[in-house]
């Protein structure tokens, strides 16, 4: 394997990571230019400038967003998995156990965002 192969893999597995943590703090609705955007970034000009089609480049390119979209979701799943303040319902709608008295959020962190958040849904 050369370091070709393993730089177009590596260069996958950053925009597959990236594309799902974008799409997963996502604060709006699905739009066709969210599409759009990312298919340019899977598929656009420059990529196959990079790598050309039907290349052991652009074949590693895909086996790294492959790798870098899944992956964010399993290390999802196993943080989630290993926490005691989460469970499978996180994935539903962001549920999460009320933090307890004696853990705290400090001021100058902002709130995190959920996926698939329900409008006006009060969390319990």
């Amino acid at each position: 394997m050369t370091i070709q192969i393993l730089g177009a893999a590596g260069f996958g597995a950053l925009i597959g990571w990236y594309v799902y943590y974008i799409n997963r703090y996502r604060k709006g609705d699905v739009q066709v230019s969210d599409i759009v955007t990312l298919i340019g970034a899977i598929g656009g000009a420059a990529v196959l400038a990079l790598f050309p089609a039907k290349s052991d480049l652009f074949g590693a390119y895909g086996i790294g967003l492959f790798a870098g979209f899944f992956g964010y979701f399993l290390v999802l799943i196993i943080l989630v998995g290993v926490s005691i303040n989460f469970d499978v319902d996180y994935f539903l709608d962001g549920r999460r156990k009320v933090v307890g008295p004696d853990y705290f959020i400090p001021e100058y962190v902002n709130p995190t965002t959920h996926p698939m958040a329900a409008q006006g849904r009060v969390n319990e």
